[in-house]
């Protein structure tokens, strides 16, 4: 089902060059952030020039048609042909197909963005007959971001017991023959202080994990390590996380955590059932299909993952948001075989995951974009409650305990950056 919070008036899109603006997430409402930012590189919007809503499964690919639509009748002037400059949307997707959370897509009225050393500004006007922008060169205030937010943690719907409980009975049914992997969360609740500038949060998630995806869109805020699908033309690269533990408290220590994950049969055995599943979805969809022959150890602040990444090629007019229908979920946040590893999270976890681990990310008018998978994250509600979710694969040598632990180290980019 689509809905749209308005009538589609013509868009008229204008980029120009910006002068240096700072850090770019300073540049998003602290209230309603919108953003997409790695490394300092990325996007933010403000406002929303045009927002859609799906639900059900097929969510994504009514997104993809709603999208084309209003990437056919925009009118764009684009001087600086970056990714993420002209006309673009941002986009957070439901985990699961019955879910009743609200998939959107959102076009911003402003954009702000930095790529290669270069910034730019682009508007997006909704009015008949607008009158072009007159300058070719711009600058804008740096903003004042409010104070750290603080909240205070509790348990969610699932509190470490009840998870325990729920990862054991999940060996169980993988023991019997049931399924090979099924990926379990939990979650955590607080509330946010009346007025606070999100943009605290988001800084000091992008300040923290530089090397992640830091995102918000529509309240799903996050630092994401894991790369759903990124499309330029006809390439497609992907990077698939499975296998984590904890870095060591000294380099020794460090070396020795990373060693034990890369030889753990439990993880490789998890980590090689998320590939296989992304293979298995990218086969029929694209060509010169290539994977890392061995996962890598990805270093983050607070662990180690098995990582690998995959490459593609796709037929031309492949969008980055029909990947990600494609794609999702993966093996990675569902489990082994997909359809029943689901049913499985559905049964055990009890409770509607609403957008953690689903797509997030943009697209632009050529439909080329990037979508993460929505992990590290939490929803934040409009009067501030937050929900923060986390969780681990689960395989037929998962420790209940072990796994309760995996979960508290997910938990720490947004513990941390609420702290």
């Amino acid at each position: 089902m689509t809905r749209t919070a308005t009538a589609a008036p013509p868009l008229t899109v204008s980029t120009r060059i910006l002068d240096d603006p700072g850090a770019v997430l300073r540049h998003t409402l602290p209230d309603t952030p919108l953003a997409f930012v790695r490394n300092g590189d990325g996007i933010v919007g403000i406002g929303e020039a045009l927002r859609f809503e799906f639900t059900g499964p097929s969510r994504m690919r009514d997104a993809a048609a709603a999208w084309k639509t209003i990437a056919e009748r925009a009118v764009v002037d684009d001087p600086v042909q970056l990714r993420g400059s002209g006309l673009v949307a941002f986009g957070a997707f439901a985990f699961a197909d019955d879910s009743a959370a609200t998939s959107v897509l959102i076009v911003p009225r402003v954009v702000v963005g930095r790529r290669r050393g270069k910034a730019w500004l682009t508007a997006i006007d909704t009015t008949a007959d607008p009158a072009p922008l007159a300058f070719t060169r711009t600058s804008v205030p740096v903003p004042h971001v409010g104070p750290h937010l603080s909240v205070t943690f509790s348990p969610g719907r699932i509190d470490e017991d009840a998870y325990a409980a729920s990862v054991a009975e999940a060996v169980r049914r993988i023991t019997a023959g049931d399924a090979q992997k099924v990926v379990l969360a939990r979650d955590l609740v607080g509330s946010l202080p009346p007025g606070a500038d999100r943009r605290a949060l988001l800084l000091d998630l992008a300040d923290t994990y530089p090397q992640c995806v830091t995102f918000a869109v529509d309240g799903l805020v996050g630092a994401t390590p894991e790369t759903l699908a990124r499309t330029d033309g006809t390439r497609l690269t992907a990077r698939v996380l499975a296998g984590s533990a904890a870095r060591g408290t000294d380099a020794v220590s460090d070396r020795a955590a990373a060693e034990a994950l890369a030889s753990s049969a439990k993880d490789v055995s998890e980590h090689a059932f998320a590939i296989r599943s992304l293979v298995d979805a990218l086969r029929p969809l694209a060509t010169d299909l290539r994977v890392d022959p061995e996962p890598f150890r990805l270093q983050l602040p607070n662990l180690w993952h098995l990582a690998s990444d995959v490459q593609a090629t796709l037929p031309v007019g492949t969008t980055s948001l029909d990947i990600a229908d494609a794609l999702h979920p993966t093996a990675a946040v569902a489990g082994t075989p997909t359809d029943v590893a689901v049913r499985l999270v559905a049964e055990l976890e009890g409770v509607d995951r609403g957008r953690y681990a689903g797509p997030v990310g943009w697209l632009g008018a050529s439909g080329d974009g990037e979508w993460m998978l929505a992990l590290r994250s939490a929803e934040i509600d409009h009067d501030g409650a937050v929900r923060a979710w986390a969780g681990a694969g689960i395989v037929g040598e998962s420790d209940p305990a072990r796994e309760v632990a995996e979960t508290a180290l997910k938990f720490r980019p947004i513990r941390d950056a609420l702290a």
